[in-house]
Order: C-alpha cells, then structure tokens, then sequence
C-alpha cells in the first residue's frame, strides 16, 4: 500500500479545517480527560491505559505517520494543558482489529504534548519527531470515508513496538473469546471453608461483573505451600491456578474494578476465623494484582 501524494498547501490546509470541525466533538475531552492526557505525555500510557483503548476501540490500526500538521484551535474548545491538536497522514501497516474498510492512506486528528522538557514529552511522541515512526490507533471509522479516521479519545494514539503489537493482539483475542472477561462491578460473596488437616482451606469469592455475567476467584492453602490463586469469567467455579498476567484483559477486569474491600454483609463464612481467613485472602489477591493506574483513559 502507498501513501497519499502530499497536498499542495491550500489544499492542505482547506482539509484541515474540514477534518478539524468535523471531528470537534470527538476530540473534545472533558476536564477529567484533559488532566489524565497531560499525566500521560509525563509518564506514557499504562497497562490500564492500553487495555481500556483496546476495549473501546471498534478499530485498532498500526501505521505509519507521514506529515503532522498543527491545526488552529482558535475557534475550538483548547485541547489538554500540554497538547495542540494535529492532523496526521498516514501509511496503512495493518489492521489490527475490526471490520471496516480501511485505506492504505489515512487521515486523522489527534492532540499531541507540545515540544520541550518541561512537558514531559515521551521519546517520540513529540510532533517533529512523529514523522517516520509506527503507531496503533484506537479508533472508529469514518462511514464513506476509508481514509479518515476517528480517535475514540484526543489521544488514543501510542507508539507501536514488536511487543506492544504481541500484547495488544492477545487482549484484542480475550475481547472476542466466548468467556471474555467483563469488569467486575462487585464482590456478591466469599467464604473460606478449612480442609481436614491443619494449614489445608479454600476461600471462594464469587463476583457479579457487567453484563450480568459470573465470574469468581479461588484461593487454596495446602499445608507448607504458599496460598495459590485463580480465577475464572464463567460460571465454572475457578480453581487455584497462576494469577492473570499484567496487561491482560483478565487482569484490568479485576485489578481496575475490584472493591479495595468487599461490604461485610458479602462476608458469609462461618466462623470468625473463617470471616478474617477470607478477608486476608482476599487482600493478597489485591496485592498481587498490584495497582491500577490510568493516564489517558
């Protein structure tokens, strides 16, 4: 596939102007989102910040920039603290996810931290340094349009990597799964039951998750061993297996979304030891999903 010949000048401009109104309101990010766009030109994207992308998305495309042009704002709403918004041409590398025509040129918007070391800007993702360097798309097509594309948020663009693509396509492959992991939205119950011998128990915490799906974690204790975890997005009960790996679609369902406590009334063992066994067992899940930071999402 080829990139589009360059525009001379007016032309140039006339298509930024037409590409900037037309995609004002998407590109528009409330006051939460501009405050998380100027963390993310400091720090970059986060495993939660890929995840959540690629969940939205109803395209994920690699490519190739070929020319960033800054757009005039005057007449917008300002884009993030930190940023100027852009029009971007593209080559065409590979369409990641979904099912829309696409061309083997494209256009979009996307706002972009402004040069200098007091902003923070990531190695690369300034807009002089864009030109000639692959990124992944987190976008919506253009109806009638295969050339344009649409940002599902001011800056759902990262720099693209062997192994960001290999990360990106085994949560895209989670997305469309028949057991595809939904966020949880609360901890329904949990109990620990002991086994026959001293130091041998099991907690089950079983959770209510979007979609009205069921989805629960198991933690087993066998006498000598570290306690064992795992969980499953089915209504199989899960049992103790390797925790999800960090990035994963499984992981930001759990690590985003569970509770940092589950409500007491959920806590349905039947001694207080039990009650304080589930509770510890439950806090060693937390801890070893780690934490939950996002940045542009």
């Amino acid at each position: 596939m080829k990139a589009a010949l360059p525009m001379p000048a007016a032309r140039r401009l006339s298509a930024v102007s037409a590409m900037a109104a037309a995609a004002l309101l998407a590109l528009t990010p409330p006051p939460a989102a501009a405050q998380a766009g100027l963390s993310a030109a400091q720090a970059g994207p986060t495993d939660a910040d890929v995840v959540s992308l690629a969940k939205r998305a109803d395209m994920v495309v690699r490519a190739q920039v070929a020319g960033v042009t800054r757009v005039n704002t005057a007449s917008q709403r300002i884009p993030a603290p930190g940023h100027a918004r852009y029009y971007v041409e593209a080559t065409t590398g590979a369409l990641l996810f979904g099912a829309a025509p696409i061309g083997g040129s494209l256009r979009y918007l996307v706002d972009l931290p402004q040069d200098g070391p007091a902003n923070g800007v990531i190695t690369g993702m300034g807009p002089a340094e864009l030109p000639g360097r692959d990124v992944i798309l987190f976008a919506s097509p253009v109806p009638g349009r295969p050339e344009d594309l649409k940002l599902i948020a001011p800056t759902a663009q990262i720099l693209w990597t062997p192994d960001e693509e290999v990360r990106l396509r085994a949560v895209l492959r989670s997305r469309v799964a028949r057991n595809a992991p939904s966020n949880v939205t609360r901890v329904r119950e949990m109990l620990y039951v002991p086994g026959n011998l001293a130091g041998q128990g099991r907690t089950q915490i079983f959770l209510d998750t979007e979609g009205g799906r069921s989805a629960s974690i198991t933690v087993r204790h066998e006498p000598g061993q570290a306690p064992a975890w795992g969980v499953s997005f089915s209504a199989v009960v899960a049992t103790a297996g390797r925790p999800p790996a960090r990035g994963t679609l499984e992981w930001y369902s759990l690590a985003c979304f569970l509770p940092p406590a589950p409500a007491e009334r959920a806590n349905i063992s039947a001694t207080y030891e039990g009650k304080m066994q589930a509770l510890t067992d439950y806090r060693m899940v937390l801890a070893a999903l780690g934490s939950c930071p996002r940045t542009m999402s």
